[in-house]
């Protein structure tokens, strides 16, 4: 029966105006405010805000000048080897000894530098043209570290000037010493083959390391010097390794690029 009446009264005023209207509850108007503070603070922060984004690619400790492959001006069989690996050597040095039909013939050094592979030894039938050694391109022992960081050619035009650069260096334990500090120096116009590379790093096998997902562009990354530490370059950690670096070291680097507005992926 008591449902019956309250059927008929909402018959008699189905839009029920005599009753009182409630507009929200005060747990919507919180909901509600909290919405809008959120939206508030994410518009500013798109606009003001900004995010860091960093690239990644392989490395390789170097000098300066790279590396360059000593090839045989002769053919015949080598008799000598007269320099050895890790040899810092000025240009024009002797490197082999070859005999050929027209008598005993010197392989020489083009340039200054530190023997770093020998491919030659005694015995030996070389062809002219074939490969006897790497020397890397250093005239004197302090000569300053560089990093090659080998990038892919789609992210080499958003490398900035002077980007910060952190490099994981294959032969330092990266949870003890940290990682090696950089800043990039300069960046190549365009992308490079497996053959330059490897010209370049005196090393072929490098080459087609690096050029294994494609032409990659070479960003060269100036080491930060550090006269606290035993290296002579600067970490994230305190001391860096006790002991100096190597060139030919290979490395993983991690380039900061440009920061971004939000705002900016949202504009065409």
């Amino acid at each position: 029966m008591q449902f019956r009446q309250q059927a008929l009264a909402k018959l008699q005023s189905p839009e029920e105006l005599d009753l009182p209207v409630r507009l929200a509850r005060p747990q919507g108007w919180l909901v509600l405010s909290v919405t809008l503070v959120a939206m508030a603070a994410a518009s500013v922060w798109a606009v003001t805000g900004s995010v860091a984004s960093t690239v990644g690619a392989q490395a390789i400790l170097t000098h300066g000048q790279g590396s360059y492959l000593l090839q045989s001006p002769v053919a015949g069989q080598v008799t000598a080897v007269l320099a050895k690996e890790g040899e810092r050597l000025p240009a024009n040095s002797p490197v082999l000894k070859v005999r050929t039909s027209q008598g005993e013939q010197v392989v020489r050094t083009v340039a200054a530098g530190r023997i770093t592979a020998l491919a030659a030894t005694i015995g030996q039938i070389i062809q002219t043209g074939a490969n006897v050694a790497a020397v890397e391109k250093v005239a004197h022992a302090s000569d300053p570290l560089y990093a090659t960081v080998y990038v892919p050619a789609e992210n080499a035009a958003a490398i900035p000037a002077d980007a910060s650069v952190d490099l994981t260096v294959s032969s330092v334990p990266t949870q003890q010493y940290g990682v090696l500090r950089g800043h990039v120096k300069a960046v190549d116009r365009s992308a490079q083959s497996a053959q330059q590379i490897a010209a370049f790093l005196g090393d072929s096998q490098l080459g087609e390391q690096f050029s294994k997902k494609g032409r990659p562009v070479a960003v060269l990354v100036r080491l930060d010097r550090s006269s606290a530490t035993k290296s002579g370059y600067r970490w994230s950690s305190a001391d860096g390794p006790p002991y100096r670096l190597d060139s030919m070291t290979l490395a993983t680097a991690s380039i900061r690029l440009a920061d971004q507005r939000p705002l900016d992926w949202l504009l065409p």
